[in-house]
Formats: C-alpha cells, structure tokens, sequence
C-alpha cells in the first residue's frame, strides 16, 4: 500500500505539472495569434504608406516597421516555446502512464457479467 500511495502522490504532482503545461501552451497560442496579427497589421500598413492610400509620417513607419519585426520575433521564440511544451507535455503524460501501469488497480464490480445483471448482450437487444 506504501508504494501504491506514493505512486499515486507522484501521478498527482505530474498530473498538475502537466495542467501547468497545458496553460502554457494555451498562453502561446494566444501570444502567436497576437503576433501574427501585429505583423500583419505593421505590413498592411507599410503597404498603405508606400501605395499611398496612407499619408507619409516618419512615425508611423518606424511603428509599422517595428510592429512586422516585433510580431516575427515573437512569433517565433513563442513558436519554439510551444513545440517544447508539447514534447515536455507528451513525456510527463507518457511517465504518468507507465506509473499508472506499475500500480496494483483492482476491478470494481460484483463479480456479474452484464447479462447477468440485465444489460445489453452484442446485438444491442436488452436481455
């Protein structure tokens, strides 16, 4: 039972280490979505200026020159930061489920099968 009861400590702390992941993960796919739409909009923009639709001021350039560099970098360092999330998320599910295998779980049930008990034989039909 002692090991059983720290197996089942160790399957919590990477149960909760694997929630931390996943919140990260999801805080990256927002921070891409932002940085995907800054680049854009810094392009659009650039665009705009140069056709001309779009007056000519030095600031504003230099801001939508820097919202299309901002953007990409971010893009990518959050990009990377998501991909080895991933991976860290996919080994602490892994070790959780070699864990969860080593752990002496026993059957819950009274011993009948589900004819015996009334349920649903492979036909679908009720028996």
């Amino acid at each position: 039972m002692d090991d059983d009861g720290d197996l089942h400590e160790q399957i919590l702390h990477i149960e909760a280490h694997i929630e931390e992941l996943t919140d990260i993960m999801e805080r990256c796919r927002k921070i891409i979505l932002f940085s995907k739409v800054a680049a854009a909009a810094g392009g659009i923009l650039i665009l705009a200026i140069v056709v001309g639709a779009v007056g000519f001021d030095p600031t504003v350039l230099i801001g939508a020159i820097a919202a299309v560099i901002g953007g990409t970098v971010v893009f990518g360092s959050n990009t990377s930061t998501l991909k080895q999330t991933l991976t860290d998320t996919k080994a602490a599910e892994a070790h959780r489920t070699e864990l969860i295998s080593r752990m002496d779980l026993k059957v819950v049930g009274d011993g009948r099968s589900k004819t015996e008990r009334g349920g649903i034989d492979r036909v679908g039909t009720r028996t």
